[in-house]
């Protein structure tokens, strides 16, 4: 990596995110820049004048408004960075949709594909060619993400797909959703379970183009599974956190990919959970009743 770096994470005000944002600007040096990025310029700054402040924090922290569901806005900020600093060196695309049980999926749809897949999309077309040799471009996913969680009806959408492909593949989803037509065409009810798989599929469309290049260049492209977080956005979900990680724990398997020496082959472009890959074809369907959730 640069002898000065710049790292971005988004959805960073809170939870993982700011624990990843902590644990940057405490591995990090003070040529480095750490940006904190959220929707509320008033929580962004807070946050990241409390990080700033953190005794444990070594690098410059900075606070970035970015609304990742505005595309135009993270090409905006991609395009400013390269500007200013010729790239970047580290993203965590980490943002994400707090819902709640009995909820409503499809009344949540937009707002949680936006966030979560459009933005991905947008984080992977904007920062992939702002990536820096020797860099680090993670996804935040779940384990849920593996291709086998999908009935095999859909496999071929996602299977081996550009991401072009995958964009048409959320959208037909995001579709099928505002029709009601989801069972009919084999979707989960859950909307977790497509979200994650196309966020999977994405980091591996764009890792499927630049592998060659990036392995000689020792840069990564990845998603990771964290893991259960105790954070604000799962507790509801769950009934015993007692294996729960908290944020900081959460985030050091994730910074210890970034701060890695040498890329691994057999992570470039995978999901990764605490160090290993899982197999893309694994996972089983979730029963309905297993879901969770209100239709």
């Amino acid at each position: 990596m640069n002898a000065s770096r710049i790292a971005l994470v988004t959805g960073s005000n809170q939870g993982l995110g700011r624990a990843l944002v902590e644990g940057l600007a405490a591995r990090l040096g003070p040529a480095d820049l750490v940006l904190l990025t959220g929707r509320d310029q008033g929580r962004v700054t807070a946050a990241a004048q409390e990080v700033a402040n953190l005794p444990g924090t070594r690098s410059r922290v900075e606070g970035r408004v970015l609304d990742v569901t505005d595309t135009e806005a993270i090409a905006d900020l991609a395009t400013d960075l390269q500007r200013q600093y010729g790239g970047v060196d580290i993203v965590i695309s980490n943002a994400v949709t707090r819902m709640l049980p009995g909820e409503s999926q499809a009344a949540r749809a937009d707002e949680f594909i936006d966030v979560s897949n459009t933005a991905t999309h947008a984080m992977l077309r904007s920062f992939g060619p702002v990536l820096r040799p020797g860099g680090r471009f993670l996804v935040v996913a779940s384990s849920l993400g593996t291709l086998g969680h999908l009935p095999p009806a859909l496999h071929h959408l996602f299977d081996g797909a550009s991401l072009d492909q995958v964009e048409y593949a959320v959208e037909s989803w995001r579709s099928a959703v505002h029709h009601g037509t989801t069972a009919e065409a084999g979707w989960p009810l859950w909307l977790n379970v497509p979200s994650k798989v196309a966020q999977v599929a994405a980091v591996r469309a764009v890792a499927a183009e630049r592998r060659e290049h990036d392995l000689a260049t020792d840069t990564l492209i990845a998603s990771v599974c964290p893991g259960m977080v105790d954070t604000a956005t799962s507790r509801p979900w769950f009934s015993d956190f007692s294996q729960a990680q908290s944020p900081a724990e959460a985030a050091g398997a994730v910074l210890d990919l970034v701060f890695s020496e040498h890329v691994d082959p057999t992570h470039y472009g995978e999901l990764l959970r605490f160090g290993k890959a899982l197999d893309w074809h694994s996972g089983t369907p979730l029963l309905e009743q297993d879901q969770l959730i209100t239709p």
